[in-house]
């Protein structure tokens, strides 16, 4: 019987717990949508010159100019 007694006097520490709780997930929830709200930084992709034949370098080399 002893729970009876406990229960409505810790009813203000349990609402804050929750309270707290749901504030975290808030703050969690916006600290993640600033983050993908960012612009990222695109690569400029580079395209082949039209008056230059294509060779198996050019397909293979990832760092060739």
């Amino acid at each position: 019987m002893g729970i009876h007694y406990n229960y409505k006097s810790k009813r203000g520490e349990r609402a804050m717990l929750k309270e707290a709780k749901r504030k975290a997930r808030l703050a969690q929830k916006r600290a993640k949508k600033l983050m993908t709200s960012e612009p990222i930084e695109k690569k400029e992709v580079k395209t082949h010159d039209i008056k230059k034949t294509i060779t198996l370098e050019d397909l293979t080399n990832p760092d060739q100019k």
